[in-house]
C-alpha cells in the first residue's frame, strides 16, 4: 500500500498484518519524497511482483500527480487499473450543503489550485458565479486581495470547509474582507474553499435537511486516543466512529505468554482440587483455555469447577469457547466478585489466572480474609508492543490536555 497524507487513517486497521505500507503523503513544511522517487518506488514494487494500492484521497486526475506515475508505469511496462475517487472539490461543498450550481445564484463554477497563484487567470476568476480553490490554506489572504482587486465585492459570501466529510470536519463561514480574521490562528489545511453567492444557500438547505454529517452524534468533534492491544481495538473503535469520533490507533500493549507457564500447567493438572475459577479479563478466559487445550484436555476438565467472571465481556468471550459463567456480578468491578458471591467463602478453593506483572490486590485480599484459598497462576503478561516506536510518530503533536483528544486507558485487568 503506498498512500498519500489526506488518506483516512482509520483504513490502514483495515489491512491484513502482512501488507507493507509505505506513506508518501506531500504536506507543506515537512519532508517528503520527491516525485520522481515515488514513481521510482512503485515501478520497483511492480517489478517485484507484488500486488500494488496507490492510494489517494478523492479524484487522482484533479491535482494528484497521477499522470507522471501512470507515464512510468506504462515506460515500465507495468500494467495498472485507475480506480475513480470523488473530488474534494464537489464532496466538501456537499456536506457542507453548499450547492456549487444554482439557477439564480451560479450557472457555473471553476475549481484551481492555490499553490501558485501566479499562474491563474484572477480576471477571468473573478467574473465567475463560484470558484472553488483547493490546496490554498497559506494564501487566504492573497487569495481575497486578488480577487478584491479584479471585481469581487467585499462582501462575497465565503466558506471553508477542513477535514471534509469526516468526524473532526470544521466549517467557516465569511466574507471575501473578513473571512481571514474569522480563521485566524486556526489550522486551515487541508481544507476547500468555497467562494459565491451560493454559500448563502447552507442555512437554507442545511436547516431544513440536515446533512449525514450534522453534529447529531455525541462524539463529533472529538478524537479519541485508543491504547489497548491492536487485537482489541477495532470492536470499541468501530463504536466510538458510529457516535462521530475521529479514532487513532496506538496499541500501547501486547498480550503475549508468562515467563513461565509451569505455575498454571500445575494447576490445569489438578482442576480437581479447586471449588471455583476466577476469570477477571478476556484476556485471562482465552489464555486459561488456550494452555488447557495445549496441555491435552478439554471443557469436560472443567466439570467440578464453578466459574465467576468480571464483566459481561469476559463472560461473553467465554460463552464463545462453550462455558457459562455460574456467577456475574452485577458492577463490573473486583469488589462486587466479592460483595455479591453466591456463597460462603470460608474454606473454598479458588484458582485466579491472571496477568503475571499482577495489578491491584484487593481481590485475592478479600477472598482470603473470609476464609477462602486463592491460588493466583500466572496465564499471560501484558508489555510494550515492539513497534510502539515506530507507531508513536504518527501522533505526534497529539496532547492529552488537548480538547479535541480523549485518551482511553486499558482496564486493570487486561
Amino acid at each position: 500500500m503506498v498512500y498519500d497524507a489526506l488518506v483516512d487513517s482509520s483504513l490502514l486497521n483495515l489491512l491484513s498484518p502482512s501488507c507493507e505500507t509505505f506513506a508518501m503523503g506531500k504536506r507543506g513544511g515537512q519532508p517528503s519524497l520527491s516525485q520522481g522517487e515515488i514513481n521510482q518506488l512503485l515501478v520497483r514494487l511492480c517489478q517485484l511482483g507484488r500486488q500494488v494500492v496507490r492510494l489517494k484521497s478523492g479524484d487522482p486526475f484533479i491535482f494528484g500527480r497521477i499522470g507522471s506515475e501512470l507515464q512510468a508505469l506504462q515506460e515500465a511496462h507495468c500494467y495498472f487499473e485507475v480506480v475513480p475517487g470523488i473530488s474534494t472539490a464537489l464532496a466538501a461543498p456537499l456536506v457542507a450543503g453548499i450547492p456549487l450550481t444554482d439557477p439564480v445564484w451560479s450557472r457555473g463554477f471553476a475549481v484551481v489550485s492555490g499553490h501558485d497563484l501566479d499562474l491563474l487567470d484572477w480576471e477571468g476568476l473573478a467574473r465567475l458565479p463560484t470558484l472553488v480553490v483547493l490546496m490554498g490554506s497559506q494564501h487566504l489572504d492573497e487569495i481575497g486581495r486578488r480577487l478584491h482587486a479584479h471585481g469581487c465585492r467585499g462582501d462575497l459570501p465565503v466558506a471553508i470547509i477542513r477535514w471534509a466529510a469526516q468526524a473532526h470536519q470544521q466549517i467557516w463561514e465569511g466574507t471575501l474582507l473578513s473571512i481571514g480574521r474569522v480563521v485566524k490562528g486556526e489550522d486551515l489545511a487541508p481544507c476547500v474553499m468555497v467562494f459565491g453567492e451560493v454559500v448563502k444557500l447552507r442555512h437554507y438547505l442545511v436547516a431544513e435537511a440536515p446533512f449525514p454529517i450534522a453534529p447529531l452524534l455525541p462524539l463529533v468533534g472529538k478524537t479519541i486516543l485508543i491504547t489497548r492491544a491492536q487485537d482489541q481495538a477495532s470492536p470499541f473503535a468501530h463504536l466510538l466512529q458510529a457516535q462521530g469520533a475521529r479514532v487513532l490507533d496506538l496499541p500501547a500493549l501486547e498480550i503475549g505468554p508468562p515467563s513461565d507457564w509451569q505455575a498454571l500447567d500445575r494447576a490445569i493438572s489438578s482442576l480437581e482440587q479447586f471449588n471455583w475459577l476466577i476469570l477477571t479479563s478476556a484476556n485471562g478466559v482465552t489464555s486459561f483455555l488456550d494452555r488447557l487445550l495445549s496441555q491435552g484436555k478439554d471443557l469436560r476438565a472443567l466439570a467440578s469447577l464453578k466459574i465467576a467472571v468480571v464483566g459481561r465481556k469476559t463472560a461473553a468471550v467465554l460463552q464463545q469457547r462453550g462455558l457459562q459463567a455460574d456467577f456475574i456480578p452485577p458492577d463490573f468491578i473486583a469488589d462486587a466478585l466479592v460483595e455479591g458471591f453466591p456463597q460462603p467463602l470460608t474454606g473454598q478453593r479458588i484458582l485466579f489466572p491472571r496477568v503475571e506483572s499482577g495489578g491491584r490486590d484487593l481481590l485475592v485480599q478479600s477472598f482470603s480474609a473470609q476464609g477462602a484459598t486463592v491460588t493466583e497462576v500466572a496465564a499471560y503478561e501484558s508489555r510494550c508492543p515492539a513497534q510502539a516506536d515506530a507507531i508513536a510518530p504518527r501522533y505526534r503533536g497529539f496532547r492529552p490536555d488537548h480538547p479535541g483528544l480523549s485518551i482511553h486507558h486499558h482496564c486493570q485487568y487486561c
